[in-house]
């Protein structure tokens, strides 16, 4: 099923004002309703290596598999929608990738990367993330994140040894506890969302949440919802004129109308003729 009359994307990326080079990578596929941000990390540029397999191979990957499976199909062996199977396995297969890498070559020893993946389908979305960035979503004038950061932050949160205001003021921001290609294998936190037409989510690193508050990157989304492109672009700025210690990179999905999966005789019919 082509999404791209349902789905409107704006995508933008930035070195920052201290990198001098970008280790993010972003990519995404409207008909296919795919969307990929990864963040890297390593020495020289092997964070930039590393998040450029990640969303290389995923993209690939899962373009090639939709073209045979359709995600709203119920795994047997789960009972949940197909596209957190291909996910979990993509990111697998994608994780070992960056870590065999990583072990065979020494300057891109100990690289590894953040990700957060979203999959359009039958009026949902299955999200799946591993580190720090984020996907939030604007629902009318809600703002809401929707993803958890796999971080040392989040847990010293979690366990009541800080507030979320204390939070905003630490030094141990970027300090994640889960990462793809730093080990064997990895554990992606993988939750399916309904959609409905009008939303907006953003998917970001933490070069923009770090550098702009939650309250001015809603007040932005509902300003200037209407260009996404425009608004995709002022958010990178605003990081940039807060100071831009990081690289930043935020992909923006509209949701401009349903896009039920077909079913019944219609559409088996349909998928043979495919």
């Amino acid at each position: 099923m082509n999404l791209e009359q349902s789905l409107e994307i704006a995508t933008h990326s930035d070195p920052g004002m201290v990198r001098s080079h970008n280790e993010d990578s972003i990519a995404a596929d409207a008909a296919k309703g795919l969307v990929v941000l990864a963040d890297g990390m390593g020495g020289y540029n092997a964070g930039e290596v590393a998040s450029g397999m990640a969303t290389t191979v995923l993209v690939t990957e899962l373009q090639h598999l939709l073209e045979e499976r359709s995600p709203h199909d119920i795994d047997a062996e789960t009972g949940l929608p197909l596209a957190q199977r291909l996910l979990r396995e993509q990111i697998a297969k994608t994780n070992a990738s960056i870590y065999q890498a990583s072990q065979s070559q020494p300057q891109y020893a100990g690289m590894g990367t953040t990700l957060v993946v979203a999959l359009f389908y039958d009026n949902r979305m299955t999200v799946a993330h591993i580190g720090d960035s984020r996907l939030y979503r604007l629902r009318g004038e809600e703002f809401k994140q929707i993803t958890r950061d796999h971080s040392l932050l989040q847990e010293q949160i979690d366990s009541g040894m800080i507030t979320p205001e204390q939070a905003k003021m630490s030094q141990n921001k970027n300090l994640v506890t889960r990462a793809l290609g730093i080990d064997p294998t990895v554990d992606p936190e993988i939750h399916d969302y309904e959609t409905e037409p009008g939303d907006i989510y953003l998917l970001c690193s933490d070069g923009l949440c770090d550098m702009v508050s939650d309250e001015d990157i809603g007040m932005v989304l509902q300003t200037l919802s209407s260009n996404l492109k425009l608004c995709a672009e002022h958010l990178v700025q605003m990081a940039n004129d807060n100071g831009g210690r990081d690289n930043v990179s935020v992909i923006l999905v509209r949701i401009m109308r349903g896009y039920a999966a077909p079913r019944g005789v219609v559409a088996k019919l349909f998928g043979w003729l495919r």
